[in-house]
């Protein structure tokens, strides 16, 4: 559930795989949108913990990625960041395997559904493909992903990954971020 804030929305979220929960928020900036947050989750006997924060344009296109943590254990410090022609570094070297991409896409969190969600703006039934920048978890390394969004209601989307093969109907709060997410997530009440 999200919870109005000076700053902008915020919202908490906990994880129906594993053991685990999330909290995030978005802050309005002169030159666009800074979301925050923190995820923590355990697998079996591994603990993970990570902060991240995601600077977007005013067009909700992803400029950087910051995280930093501990995943099953082992200290963590990422740093993406995505130049005006698209190009994409991880740790300061070229990621030429998602040039073009515009969105990030964290395995680890249902933050990143919101950056096409806001930026495509989507009628009732329309479908748009994008292909998102996706940092992998546990390996944290980025891979092209070919995202479908198709909006199927008012505050419901059908999100489609793997050429189809990864289906899900996304909830919605009124800001974009995700509430229902099944089988992943759900806001916190």
């Amino acid at each position: 559930m999200t919870h109005p804030h000076p700053e902008g929305p915020t919202i908490a979220w906990r994880r129906l795989d594993v053991d685990g929960r999330e909290a995030a928020t978005i802050h309005e900036r002169p030159s666009g949108w800074r979301l925050f947050g923190v995820a923590e989750f355990r697998e079996a006997e591994n603990s993970s913990c990570l902060t991240y924060m995601i600077d977007c344009n005013r067009s909700w296109q992803t400029r950087a990625c910051e995280i930093t943590g501990f995943a099953r254990g082992v200290p963590v410090a990422v740093s993406i960041h995505r130049d005006l022609a698209n190009g994409w570094t991880l740790g300061g070297l070229p990621a030429p395997q998602v040039r073009g991409c515009v969105d990030i896409d964290l395995a680890f969190s249902p933050i990143t559904n919101l950056l096409p969600i806001r930026r495509l703006l989507l009628k009732r039934d329309e479908i748009l493909r994008v292909r998102a920048a996706w940092l992998r978890f546990p390996q944290l390394t980025l891979e092209p992903l070919e995202q479908t969004y198709t909006r199927t209601g008012l505050n419901r989307y059908l999100y489609e990954s793997g050429g189809g093969v990864f289906r899900r109907e996304l909830t919605v709060d009124d800001a974009g971020l995700v509430v229902d997410y099944p089988g992943l997530w759900a806001a916190s009440k």
